[in-house]
């Protein structure tokens, strides 16, 4: 180590960084994380966990409606916003306690702070200066709230995990997985949601038949969308908000959630000063080992803007450690990641959308829609969605999408296959499990109409 006080001293203490100093640790480095909040990071703290603990809490209302269909009688279930939240709190502080040992035990230094990049191979926290022969940045991202007057009266996915008790009106601008998310955890506990996208259709960037039945049926379990708004103002009355729209028109509220993306959390964190290239959304731009402009400083997870997943930031953590703690140089491979969001019905996909496939291969669509057989009995009007994307050259399967239950949980083993390059005859070729939706992937065998003229 020479002249440094460690060898790697990571700024940020969520999933790939935490992922990275453990493996650097286990290697025999001296490594420090300085964390100025939460171990655990984005996802355990302020996304992934604590969200789908609220999704897990919110369905038991369609299970108690769906049971009736059943023969179950179900009366005087009600909801305790309050005790939900007080419990999801209770499994965070066992995260943080848990994500501390785990580094303690991996011989890694904890420093309660935050870190600011002061050259190179310095870090300053808590007053006092740091040096390390590599620094790792990751640090996550951030909620944005567009610029408009009244943004103080909002609040963002952050505070919407801590509220002290449910309110009546949310209104939720953006169209988002965080947006569709939290619409789907109010409404189903009670709430009278509405959804505010600047676009046609909500989930901009995944294929077209999932963003079309995802808001038809978010539309059918009473979320309203207003399409192509925007929004002019927001304005506080009493313990209500008024929430003007551009035609004019507004909206009442007891809650304003502006879940419009996120933004890299490199604000004043000295990384430009100490020369390191951040793109125009403030993204750290690295290679493909994660290293920034300035060799010594490297960055992974949702601070680079890449794909920003937990599994890619532990993924990109590992990579950064095998290769320069462990002699074992690897890199990450971005094709096929399978994503999900928790949005009621749920959405997940692997793989190229529709739009994402026209461009570079002629294609054939296996699209399936049904009632799935429990809502045969429960009488609920939810439809599943599955779709199949196949290059018509080489047979090969480039995506596959699915809106339904158990969505994620069915992605995920096809996630598998899409990286051993199955084709559509392996698919057809696999008996399926039935009875099942999941088979429902495997006895697609016709194409719906080509919507494009051959060549």
């Amino acid at each position: 180590m020479g002249k440094y006080d460690y060898d790697l001293i990571t700024i940020g203490a969520g999933s790939g960084g935490v992922r990275a100093s453990r493996l650097a640790g286990k290697y025999g480095a001296k490594v420090a994380v300085i964390e100025e909040s939460r171990y655990g990071g984005t996802c355990v703290m302020r996304g992934c966990v604590p969200k789908k603990l609220l999704v897990m809490g919110a369905h038991f209302a369609q299970h108690f409606e769906d049971a009736v269909g059943f023969g179950w009688t179900v009366q005087g279930a009600s909801h305790d916003w309050g005790a939900m939240i007080a419990a999801k709190n209770k499994e965070l502080d066992r995260l943080d306690g848990i994500y501390q040992r785990l580094l303690r035990d991996s011989h890694v230094t904890t420093v309660d702070g935050r870190g600011v990049v002061a050259d190179p191979h310095t870090v300053e926290v808590n007053g006092q200066r740091m040096t390390a022969e590599k620094i790792l940045v990751a640090v996550g991202g951030w909620p944005m709230i567009p610029d408009f007057p009244g943004k103080e009266h909002v609040i963002t996915s952050n505070e919407a995990l801590d509220l002290p008790q449910r309110p009546k009106r949310v209104v939720i601008i953006g169209g988002g997985y965080i947006a569709v998310e939290f619409a789907g955890i109010f409404n189903a506990l009670g709430s009278e949601v509405t959804l505010i996208i600047r676009s046609g259709q909500v989930l901009r960037g995944f294929d077209q038949d999932v963003r079309s039945t995802l808001a038809e049926e978010l539309e059918k379990t009473g979320i309203k969308i207003r399409r192509d708004c925007r929004i002019r103002s927001v304005e506080k009355h009493g313990a209500e908000y008024s929430v003007m729209f551009d035609l004019g028109d507004e909206c009442m509220a007891d809650c304003v959630l502006v879940a419009t993306g996120r933004t890299p959390n490199t604000a004043s964190l000295g990384l430009k000063e100490a020369g390191v290239k951040l793109n125009a959304k403030g993204a750290v731009t690295v290679d493909a080992q994660n290293r920034s402009s300035v060799e010594s400083i490297f960055a992974v997870g949702d601070v680079t803007d890449r794909i920003n997943l937990t599994p890619v930031a532990i993924n990109e953590g590992r990579m950064f450690a095998e290769t320069f703690f462990n002699k074992n140089p690897m890199t990450m491979d971005y094709t096929n990641i399978a994503s999900a969001v928790f949005s009621q019905p749920p959405v997940s996909v692997v793989g190229l959308s529709e739009e994402e496939a026209r461009k570079s291969h002629k294609v054939r669509l296996f699209i399936s829609r049904f009632r799935p057989m429990k809502h045969t009995l429960s009488g609920r009007e939810e439809r599943t969605m599955m779709k199949l994307v196949v290059d018509k050259a080489t047979d090969k399967v480039l995506g596959c999408h699915m809106v339904g239950e158990d969505a994620p949980e069915i992605i995920q083993g096809l996630a598998v296959a899409l990286k051993c390059g199955a084709t559509k005859a392996q698919f057809d070729a696999t008996v399926g499990i039935h009875p099942t939706a999941a088979e429902e992937f495997v006895t697609m065998r016709d194409p719906v109409p080509d919507k494009e003229p051959e060549a």
